[in-house]
């Protein structure tokens, strides 16, 4: 929009001097004009009164009387008087001051004539030579404005030159004529946009107002003056402090101007220019109101009728739409449409201005539309731009400008409509204003941008790349225009951008896209915060990365992608017309991170913002075909996700009606139909319907047809028709079907370029269909072609790990099933077993790193039991130490000690270690729901989750950095099995136990001995041990050892009823329940690996017991449940058990062992101490005294024996002030309940009198002093059922936080029994701790105490019943 003050203000002129005038006396007089030749002399000085009179009356009769006069006393004066050039300069000022009023340009051609008559007739060195050099500068720049002739312009610059050359310093009139060349070179930057004039013109300004003194009544006008270059200047630079001084110069001069005078309203405007550019710039709201408040003052005083009441009202109205603009307020709008219909109602036909009114007031009524939708609005805004047009005649220099902003409307309604017609004569008026901007003019480059983003848009719905090569060559060069300064800079890059980026979209070209991202870069480096334009440029660049991540699946640009659209979103008011648009980017970008991390948060938010955008974008909109096709694509991934049927059917019919939507020929339909297609096959793979199945492939063949050659589309389209035509295969039988599957799964191969993410999913696709041609047919170069796919697929590097983790485990399948004897089985496991790690990635959060492993559990014990297979126990073991218990080996990689690296280089040991305490954080981050989260929050949750990405990153490069440092290769990498040996405990065995549907087998570890053994456990099996897990189970709920208290809170909590108990098949008359789960256990697992390893029964003695050896168990899978230590027969003839073998005790991984041993020191002194505490009654679970009970008795065991010990009972202390005892405490007891969460592991927790302590807060602590934790809670020991090799207990996470031995329990505890048992547990432990070490305590005898405590309750419960074998079973020993 053209501001109606497009001149920001006008240079006051003085009126010329007028040399040689002599006075008349008297007043009033009446001058008689003589006619006689030898008057002339006379005529003169009647001329030079009549112009004094006018001075003082501005009566027009008087300076036409004047002009006569002095016209006629040249024509009567000789050609050789003396002062002939004293009356040509007379005259010509006269003719100057007439044109100034009525703009009759003969006056101003005959007033430069008379003035340059007389400088010709001024001999040089004349005293009046500067004077009229002055004059006639004034008069040719006067000429200039009329007819824009830049070649008057450079006369006038000249002439003032040299007039000021001429003047000697100390003139009166040097300020005046230094304010008037000021003037010309303002007029030739205002045409040229010529900065160096700007510079010449404020200088010139400058010195003028040096030279002016204070009180002078010209001060004011020069201070005003000055203001308005330096804001030109801020408006060619951007440079604020220019603003400040424009407006300080102005608030000057404003006060310098007394109330009533003249100038007041003209000052009131021009300062309130300057408050309305420093609001577009900054934003604040006060110095638009203050502009608003000071056009309403100059309005006040300018009187009806006066000719600049229709300019004030325009620039009001100017105002008032920029308040709109930035608010939204509706009423700021009306009143800029009021004041310009106002300004254009005082606007006479034929007025100058009257096309630039109606130009203005259409584009307010455009942006009326632009808010409210309303097409009769955009009609009528036409309608006066195509007016405003018509009354600018050919050759005008506002010609230009009007057909480029009349080009907007057509363009914005083709937007709403779709009418190519409108977009085509966009594009014509636009070419058209650029023919008619001459080269080097400051419009050309916005110009150039404007016609670019048009046929940017014909392209859109065209498809002609032609269009989008022009496109992209006006808006290049519309940027090597722009001045690097230039405010627009930002905004050109940001649409050369986007054409980039739409390039890419349809050529796939990534040096396109690269380009499009540095563009949009640059522009959002360019963008100063709390400008309008920032949410665009933030959602431009999110769109840029978000299909740099569809190419190359690098998380870290899809992060930034949301995050910047977030941000984007936050920015946009409610209302605002791209509110929709900006949903609905969010909403693919969080439907794509679905798709990569099955967050179904991310789902559900995508599909909150897609249902919002459609539900704002108006009926009949161009875009509202794109935003059903998107939800529907997202309803189908719910469908897929959760299987309700009501979610595939509205994505159908979502995606339907964006067909019918799509124009024939408009080049989105080949994506649609295969977006229909997508869903149709979806619901077939559901139900089963067969016409579904075709109507899908019906909807692909259409896809591909519409698709061109060279479209990047052109892979995924053949690629997922021989996806359809796979599963019409599958239920038909036709091999025509499949020969065609194969066949374009081949051709999408061949079209997909090295490096696209979706390459490692067609190459699984394609084995896929070879191996269930090899299925049907049984020939053999299928199977190869298959094995060929799916090891190419898994071992692709830019491949999503879940992809390429599936063909990893078909490509092992296969070969398990068709060539059992092959050694590249091994090769397919150790691939699968790598991408296992790669699933659950430090740039993810532990809680959906656990979410993820649960796909992919299990595979590491089927990979151990094909090793097994193969005779390769060395592959078993290092197997099941890689694919097992992955993020606590990612918790210890973060807190490893680096006194060798800093040895080596203290720089990359500090970076190493700052960033992984980083990642620690951000990954014990609780996952919140969004739902009801307000924008800036979930901004800064992607903020978060950016960051939790970028640092990930850097991890990886450092970590890189590291291994490339000589004697660092293997840093960190998970340690090759034969390094575990030098560092197994000397006193004992660790036994591995790896369980899996085809067989069971142990491998056992011994200190000394080079090689694991392995112990094949035929009559074990998978079948066995999961009826043994669920006979104990209910027998648990039977029991009531679901808690402490025997109450069943934990059942309820959840749910559940009650259950009965389920009986097993007895194997022995008279045994029970447990006792037969014990004996299995004894009999077809633990048995065995005794007799294997040659293990003695122990006598009774305690000396004996003393030495009983040592074993630690490492079950894997559903062993992990059962109780491998108590293992054995118990009947009332006979019992034998683990107990009479060895002291045993469990480990996570040999890994968590073996780093216990390698880093045991001494206990600090200073730490060296129990901290305990009880909470008997804790919300959520039933009051135990006992634990009261308990902890006073270790408290008095604690202290008699001079140990260092402190103690808190109930609400006395909080989970927080228990974590700092844990600090500085090296030993703790913790009797309280605790709470197993099954389906959020990280949730388990401690339940206090105030709050509860859980696993992901304690791991948040690294306790670097801990040595011993007793658990006295129910279910400390117990893992998650999803998660068996993960180890997800309390147990296990006080392991990981930093204690080298816990005891733990897997289910309840009897509050009666555990007082005893603690009792019985610290004094063993007090028995037999060294002598040397005086108050010291430890827990390296804490395994052989829990083994004494729990014989000793097995003693005092008197029987082999199930409640008493469910009474001392569960307590457990974990670590060192």
């Amino acid at each position: 929009m053209v501001d109606s003050n497009g001149s920001i203000h006008s240079f006051t002129f003085n009126p010329l001097p007028v040399t040689g005038m002599t006075s008349l006396r008297g007043s009033n007089i009446l001058i008689a004009v003589a006619e006689e030749e030898d008057s002339h002399e006379q005529l003169f000085e009647d001329g030079v009164a009549l112009m004094e009179q006018y001075e003082t009356t501005s009566d027009l009769d008087d300076l036409a009387t004047a002009v006569s006069t002095l016209r006629r006393a040249v024509e009567l004066t000789p050609h050789n008087y003396p002062d002939m050039a004293s009356r040509l300069a007379n005259l010509g000022t006269s003719l100057w001051s007439r044109f100034q009023q009525t703009g009759d340009h003969q006056d101003i051609a005959e007033a430069i004539s008379a003035e340059q008559r007389a400088l010709e007739l001024t001999p040089e060195g004349h005293p009046d030579m500067a004077e009229r050099l002055a004059n006639l500068g004034t008069s040719i720049h006067s000429h200039f404005e009329h007819t824009g002739d830049l070649q008057d312009l450079a006369q006038a610059i000249s002439m003032k030159q040299r007039a000021l050359e001429l003047t000697p310093e100390g003139h009166p009139d040097m300020a005046e004529r230094l304010a008037g060349l000021g003037t010309s070179h303002w007029s030739r930057f205002e045409d040229t946009g010529d900065l160096q004039d700007l510079a010449e013109a404020i200088s010139a300004e400058q010195r003028a107002l040096e030279l002016t003194p204070e009180g002078h009544p010209d001060m004011a006008l020069r201070l005003n003056n000055l203001g308005t270059l330096i804001h030109s200047r801020f408006e060619r630079t951007g440079d604020l402090q220019d603003l400040a001084q424009a407006i300080s110069m102005k608030q000057r001069a404003l006060k310098l101007t007394p109330e009533g005078h003249p100038d007041m309203a003209e000052r009131l405007s021009n300062l309130a220019v300057s408050f309305h550019s420093r609001f577009g710039r900054t934003g604040d709201l006060q110095d638009l109101a203050q502009a608003i408040s000071m056009k309403q003052r100059a309005l006040e005083l300018t009187p009806e009728g006066h000719p600049d009441m229709a300019e004030g009202l325009a620039g009001l109205g100017t105002s008032h739409w920029s308040r709109f603009e930035d608010t939204g307020d509706l009423q700021d709008l009306a009143e800029a449409i009021s004041a310009e219909q106002r300004a254009l109602e005082l606007t006479p036909e034929g007025h100058p201005d009257m096309a630039l009114r109606l130009n203005n007031l259409g584009t307010l009524i455009h942006s009326r539309f632009e808010r409210t939708g309303d097409l009769q609005d955009l009609a009528q805004a036409i309608s006066m731009k195509q007016r405003a047009l018509k009354l600018t005649p050919e050759g005008h220099p506002d010609m230009a400008e009007h057909l480029s902003n009349l080009a907007v409307s057509f363009h914005s309604r083709f937007g709403r409509t779709g009418d190519l017609q409108d977009l085509a004569q966009a594009i014509s008026m636009k070419q058209r204003a650029l023919e008619l901007t001459p080269e080097g003019h400051p419009d050309m480059a916005e110009r150039l941008a404007g016609l670019g983003t048009s046929i940017h848009s014909h392209f859109e719905h065209t498809g002609d790349l032609q269009d989008l090569a022009e496109a992209i060559s006006a808006e290049q060069r519309a940027l090597e225009l722009t001045p690097e300064d230039h405010p627009d800079m930002a905004w050109r890059l940001a649409a050369l951008g986007s054409s980039l980026w739409s390039r890419f979209e349809r050529t796939g070209d990534l040096q396109d896209l690269a380009e499009a991202i540095s563009a949009d870069q640059r522009a959002l480096e360019l963008t100063p915060e709390g400008h309008p334009d920032m949410a665009l440029k933030l959602t431009n660049l999110g769109a840029s990365l978000s299909s740099r991540f569809e190419h190359t699946g690098d998380l870290q640009d899809l992060a930034e992608a949301i995050s910047m659209e977030q941000r984007a979103l936050e920015l946009t008011p409610e209302g605002h017309p791209d509110m929709p648009v900006r949903l609905a980017n969010l909403g693919s970008s969080l439907w794509s991170r679905f798709g990569r991390t099955g967050d179904i948060q991310d789902l559900a938010e995508a599909i909150s913002a897609q249902q919002r955008g459609l539900e704002l974008t108006p009926r009949g909109h161009p875009n509202m075909a794109l935003r059903l096709s998107d939800l529907g694509s997202s309803l189908r991934s719910r469908f897929k996700r959760t299987g309700d049927l009501q979610d595939i059917a509205e994505a159908i019919a979502a995606q339907h009606r964006a067909l019918e939507l799509t124009p024939v020929g408009h080049p989105a339909m080949a994506l649609r139909l295969a977006n229909h297609g997508s869903s149709l096959q979806s619901r077939f793979e559901r139900t089963g319907h067969l016409q579904d199945l075709a109507e899908a492939i019906s909807a692909r063949q259409r896809a591909l047809e519409l698709t061109p050659n060279g479209h990047p589309d052109m892979a995924a389209q053949i690629a997922n028709l021989g996806h359809s035509l796979q599963y019409r295969f599958k239920r038909t039988s036709d091999l025509q079907d499949l020969a065609e599957a194969i066949s374009g799964g081949q051709r999408a191969l061949e079209l997909t370029p090295e490096g696209h993410r979706d390459m490692a999913l067609r190459l699984s696709n394609l084995a896929f269909s070879f191996q269930s041609r090899f299925l049907h047919t049984g020939d053999i170069h299928d199977f190869t072609e298959a094995l060929s796919k799916y090891r190419t697929s898994a071992n692709y590097s830019f491949g999503p790990p879940d992809i390429r983790l599936q063909a990893a485990k078909n490509w092992a399948r296969i070969l398990e099933e068709h060539n059992p004897g092959s050694p590249d089985i091994l090769t397919a496991f150790d691939t699968a077993i790598r991408l296992t790690t790669l699933m659950t990635t430090l740039d993810q959060v532990l809680e959906k790193r656990y979410s993820r492993l649960v796909d992919t559990s299990g595979i590491a014990l089927q990979a151990a039991s094909a090793a097994f297979a193969l005779d390769r126990v060395d592959k078993a073991l290092e197997w099941l130490e890689q694919g097992r218990c992955l993020v606590w080996r990612q918790l210890t990689s973060l807190r490893t000690p680096l006194d060798d690296l800093r040895r080596h280089d203290g720089y990359l040991a500090d970076r190493f270690l700052e960033l992984s305490k980083t990642l620690e954080g951000a990954g014990s981050v609780r996952i919140a729901t969004r739902s009801g989260m307000s924008t800036s929050e979930k901004v800064s949750l992607e903020d978060q989750a950016r960051d939790h990405v970028k640092s990930a990153r850097e991890w990886d490069d450092v970590l890189a950095e590291i291994r490339a440092a000589p004697g660092f290769e293997r840093f960190l990498e998970p340690s090759p099995w034969h390094t575990l040996i030098p560092h197994l405990p000397k006193s004992g065995r660790v036994i591995v136990i790896n369980i899996d549907s085809r067989r069971c087998d142990a491998i056992v570890l011994s200190a000394g001995e080079n090689n694991p053994l392995h112990i094949p456990l035929p009559s074990f099996s998978i079948a066995k041990c999961n009826q043994y897990r669920q006979a104990l189970t209910d027998q648990l709920y039977a029991y009531d050892y679901r808690d402490r208290a025997r109450t069943m809170m934990n059942a309820l909590e959840r749910g559940d009823d009650v259950r009965t108990v389920r009986r097993m098949k007895r194997r022995k008359i008279g045994e029970s329940i447990v006792q037969g789960v014990l004996r299995g256990l004894w009999t077809d697992l633990v048995q065995p690996i005794m007799k294997a390893l040659g293990i003695q029964k122990v006598t009774a003695s305690s000396t004996a017991a003393a030495r009983a050896p040592r074993i630690w168990w490492c079950p894997t899978g559903p062993l992990s449940f059962l109780p491998i230590h108590a293992a054995g027969i118990y009947t009332s003839e006979s019992t034998e058990c683990v107990l009479d073998y060895a002291v045993s005790s469990y480990t996570p991984t040999i890994a968590a062992l073996i780093d216990r041993v390698r880093n045991t020191r001494p206990i600090q002194t200073d730490v060296s101490g129990l901290f305990m505490t009880c909470q008997s009654s804790a919300a959520g679970g039933s009051h135990i005294p006992g634990t009261t009970t308990e902890v006073q008795s270790i408290y008095d065991l604690a202290t008699e024996n001079g140990l260092r010990a402190e103690r808190f009972d109930g609400s006395a202390i909080t989970p927080a002030t228990c974590l700092d005892s844990m600090e500085k405490f090296s030993s703790i007891h913790l009797a309280c309940h605790a709470y197993q969460d099954a389906t959020n592991p990280l949730e388990s927790r401690f339940l206090f009198h105030k709050g509860s302590l859980d696993l992901f807060t304690i791991l948040q602590r690294n306790l670097k002093d801990a040595d011993l934790a007793f658990l006295s809670a129910c279910q400390t020991g117990t893992g998650s059922e999803k998660l068996p090799d993960e180890a997800v207990h309390l147990a296990a996470g006080m392991l990981a936080a930093g204690y080298r031995r816990v005891v733990a329990t897997m289910w309840a505890i009897r509050d009666e029994h555990a007082p005893a048992v603690a009792k019985d547990f610290y004094q063993h432990l007090l028995n037999h701790r060294d002598s040397a070490g005086g108050t010291a305590f430890d827990g390296t005898h804490s395994a052989r105490a829990l083994h004494h405590a729990t014989q000793k309750l097995k003693i005092r419960l008197g029987d082999n019943s199930d409640r008493s074998l469910l009474a001392w079973i569960p307590y457990v020993h974990f670590g060192y």
